[in-house]
């Protein structure tokens, strides 16, 4: 019986996170009415509040479930790498280009820091710094890049990505700013390098 109702529960909650993210993404958080969300998951708002406490606990929902993916996606971008500092470089211009997809740009970089808060302090982003303080260490290990303070160095980098996202979903043409972005990232990281970055079977 309990069972049923964990999973009864799990249901209701991913009906509203995929109602909300269908109507965030087409409207926007303050023009998605709780009322709207609910009738597209065919569900009360008595179920909103239960499962999320209100709206602005399921926008926090739906950034979670989406950046759950980019990291899926980021994941196998970076095992096809042919190097560590490939890998690297190829997750950081990968992460800025997902900026320029509509429904990123909308919910996690207009919306999301506008009624969470600082993104630099949300989980996710603290777990980014993590996954790059690895890289670093990693490349210095190799000895590819210079021997830096690997914390430091890891938040210097994500604040960097996060900082040209945030430019390309605000940016007239978010395409192009992307663009832009990949062109100059690596030229901006290659100052760590002890080497070529060719030696190291990028």
């Amino acid at each position: 019986m309990m069972g049923r109702r964990s999973e009864t529960m799990a249901e209701t909650r991913e009906k509203l996170i995929a109602a909300a993210r269908k109507t965030f993404a087409a409207r926007g958080f303050v023009d998605s009415p709780m009322e709207d969300i609910t009738a597209e998951a065919g569900l009360t708002r008595g179920a909103l509040y239960h499962q999320f406490g209100g709206k602005k606990g399921l926008l926090e929902a739906v950034i979670e479930k989406i950046d759950a993916e980019m990291t899926e996606r980021l994941s196998v971008i970076s095992s096809r790498a042919t190097s560590t500092w490939a890998a690297l470089i190829d997750e950081l211009v990968a992460y800025v280009a997902m900026a320029a997809e509509p429904e990123i740009q909308r919910i996690v970089l207009l919306d999301g820091p506008a009624v969470l808060g600082e993104p630099s302090q949300w989980p996710t982003q603290i777990a980014c710094v993590r996954n790059t303080r690895r890289h670093i260490e990693r490349l210095i290990e190799e000895g590819v890049v210079q021997p830096v303070d690997a914390e430091a160095t890891a938040r210097l980098v994500s604040a960097a990505a996060l900082g040209a996202s945030l430019w390309v979903a605000n940016s007239e043409d978010p395409h192009v700013s992307s663009r832009r972005v990949s062109e100059s990232l690596p030229v901006l990281l290659s100052g760590l390098l002890v080497r070529d970055p060719q030696v190291g079977g990028q």
